[in-house]
């Protein structure tokens, strides 16, 4: 059996384990290229008009985004434009600055006797001098079907690669910052490492920027993506940058990018708010708030984080023309309305993220069952426009008690409502003297 000494010294190693992990969160400085003009439009129900993207551009930087995609240069439909192209053009003939911005672009083929020719969202990111971008492949087996086999890629990236540097300007004239991004790079861990491997070694030879991977679908739990992550690292190093874009399909997607970072990943891109090309995906204000959270250091410097709330609802509204979820964590409405008090956050209580640290601020919702008087008097200051303070302690009380007797004569009222609260405060304030249920409680009650 284990003595109490060395139980005490394995629990201190396992806790400083842990820490050791909090270190490396707040020391990163990660780096990230924001999707909101094309990820969050993509799965939502409206979308964006050139109107809009151009309005949004200068909020993203202003937030404080050196790296932003302007959009995706039409695989599938070349000819029939979209309203990203006609964004990137108006910016090109408009002469906006579009320093750290990016495009994505599918790979340009080498056939069989050796010719080289560049995909039309290439042309189009010459044509509209966009200077950096993500450039997409695919290496699993079911990415590749219907594309390319695996020796047409291998022998078409060197060229794609060097077609760009030929015929794109970079930031500043310099050579454009090319991220290859395996679309479907945690399948092809799973269905094709062998390959994956060999390219990801080729890829470390090259002149890019670095390397992407998604989970395109949300459906690897985040130790699968730490694994495929550190041997990703192990193929590309530093300085080469490596980032990760997960979706939200298994509901861990944040998890995943926090597994990603602590395996060696140097960031992440993704939009602002949460809205996704499925259900969403591990946003970058999800991302930056719990960097916040654990006291990351640049978060402060480099963002303007008074804004991450209020930016990212509103640009979730936009897309949608509709609320965002209230119930969507960090960012929905009640990620911040206490139902009791005991579950506040606190600025001295380390991992608690208050709101006002991403611009927002506490509500208060009523929950029948739960609900203790702060929060009660909160709500009703919320409604009435009253002081907290100014509502008696005996009258909340009531009001709690009130509550539990409606419930348990099997009236279901929802008091959050401010008309149904005001008539709750009334009948309290009527009979607050009066705390007898009326009942007197069984043994089995009282348990």
């Amino acid at each position: 059996m284990m003595s109490d000494n060395q139980l005490l010294a394995d629990a201190r190693a396992i806790l400083a384990g842990a820490q050791n992990k909090i270190d490396r969160l707040c020391s990163i400085d990660p780096f990230f290229i924001d999707l909101s003009l094309r990820e969050n439009p993509v799965g939502a129900r409206v979308g964006q008009t050139l109107q809009d993207k151009l309005a949004i551009l200068p909020k993203l930087r202003e937030f404080g985004f050196r790296n932003i995609l302007l959009g995706t240069l039409d695989y599938a439909m070349p000819d029939e434009l979209e309203v990203d192209d006609d964004f990137m053009i108006y910016l090109r003939d408009h002469q906006v600055d579009m320093t750290g911005c990016y495009a994505f672009t599918d790979l340009g083929l080498v056939n069989d006797i050796g010719e080289f020719m560049p995909s039309p969202s290439m042309l189009k990111l010459r044509d509209y001098r966009v200077p950096n971008t993500l450039h997409e492949i695919y290496l699993s087996r079911d990415g590749m079907a219907g594309q390319y086999d695996f020796a047409t890629l291998r022998r078409s990236i060197p060229a794609s690669i060097a077609w760009l540097r030929q015929n794109i300007s970079g930031d500043d004239g310099g050579a454009p910052r090319i991220m290859i991004n395996v679309v479907d790079g945690c399948d092809a861990f799973i269905q094709n490492p062998e390959e994956t491997i060999e390219i990801l070694q080729l890829l470390a030879q090259q002149p890019i920027f670095g390397l992407s991977m998604e989970d395109d679908r949300g459906t690897y739990l985040p130790f699968q993506v730490g694994a495929f992550v550190a041997v990703a690292r192990r193929c590309l190093p530093a300085p080469l940058k490596l980032l990760v874009h997960i979706h939200a399909g298994a509901g861990v997607e944040n998890a995943s990018v926090i597994e990603a970072l602590l395996n060696g990943a140097d960031g992440a891109w993704g939009g602002l708010p949460k809205r996704a090309a499925i259900i969403g995906h591990a946003s970058l204000g999800e991302l930056i708030a719990n960097l916040v959270r654990v006291g990351n250091r640049h978060m402060a410097s480099t963002y303007r984080l008074d804004r991450l709330l209020p930016l990212a609802t509103r640009l979730q509204v936009l897309d949608e023309e509709e609320a965002i979820p209230d119930d969507l964590p960090i960012l929905g409405n009640n990620a911040y309305r206490l139902p009791l008090s005991f579950f506040r956050q606190r600025p001295d209580r380390f991992m608690d993220l208050v709101p006002q640290a991403i611009g927002g601020s506490y509500g208060y919702r009523i929950c029948p069952v739960v609900s203790d008087a702060p929060v009660i008097a909160g709500r009703l200051a919320e409604v009435t426009g009253q002081p907290a303070d100014s509502f008696a302690q005996p009258v909340l009380e009531q009001m709690i008690r009130l509550m539990r007797r409606d419930l348990r004569s099997g009236q279901r009222i929802v008091y959050d409502q401010p008309a149904k609260l005001l008539t709750l405060y009334q009948r309290a304030r009527q009979t607050a003297g009066n705390t007898s249920s009326g009942v007197t409680p069984s043994d089995g009650q009282l348990a």
